[in-house]
């Protein structure tokens, strides 16, 4: 199987379980670009969710970085499409199925059931890309801080972001505290 043909297959499968947005399955996508096939490393995995979380637009349009790092505008045109088009279809389906059955009593039980599903699969996802980034006691103390701001007030978290990436970039490297 080439590169861009295993690209495809993993991206159109991560396509598939991305069931409430793109953290939840952010686990399952660093296993298959950094344990499984050694495409990237941990912190090129980490430094590309950083910059989808930056840049505007939706966040996971990190996937396209990741396949133009891997085989060039081939790669990002290959995992654009296995990502982006299956999920495309599933929604066109179920959001007219939806529509269909929006009066019986199982849209609501569906739906219910559902929130828990996502919530845990999104902190699953926060999990995976802390593991990844919380390495330092500086880092932890960032992270506590930020999530706790987040909680306490609406600030924008891309400001919480750049805030905290000045913080840790002028930290002199001899204070920061491994969490081993």
């Amino acid at each position: 199987m080439t590169k861009l043909s295993s690209l495809f297959a993993v991206f159109a499968m991560l396509s598939i379980l991305a069931i409430g947005g793109g953290t939840p399955i952010l686990p399952e996508m660093q296993y298959w670009t950094v344990e499984r096939f050694h495409w990237l490393t941990d912190r090129q995995f980490r430094d590309i969710y950083g910059l989808g979380q930056v840049a505007p637009g939706p966040n996971m349009l990190m996937v396209l970085v990741i396949g133009y790092k891997l085989r060039g505008l081939a790669g990002a045109l290959v995992v654009g499409i296995a990502f982006f088009l299956p999920d495309c279809f599933i929604t066109l389906f179920a959001g007219r199925l939806w529509d269909r059955f929006r009066y019986s009593p199982w849209h609501a039980a569906i739906q219910q059931g559902m929130a828990p599903i996502v919530i845990g699969l999104m902190l699953a996802g926060t999990y995976a890309i802390a593991r990844l980034s919380i390495h330092n006691a500086l880092a932890l103390g960032l992270a506590v801080v930020t999530c706790g701001i987040l909680l306490w007030r609406h600030v924008n978290p891309g400001l919480l972001v750049l805030l905290g990436g000045l913080i840790y970039a002028l930290a002199p490297v001899h204070h920061l505290i491994p969490l081993n």
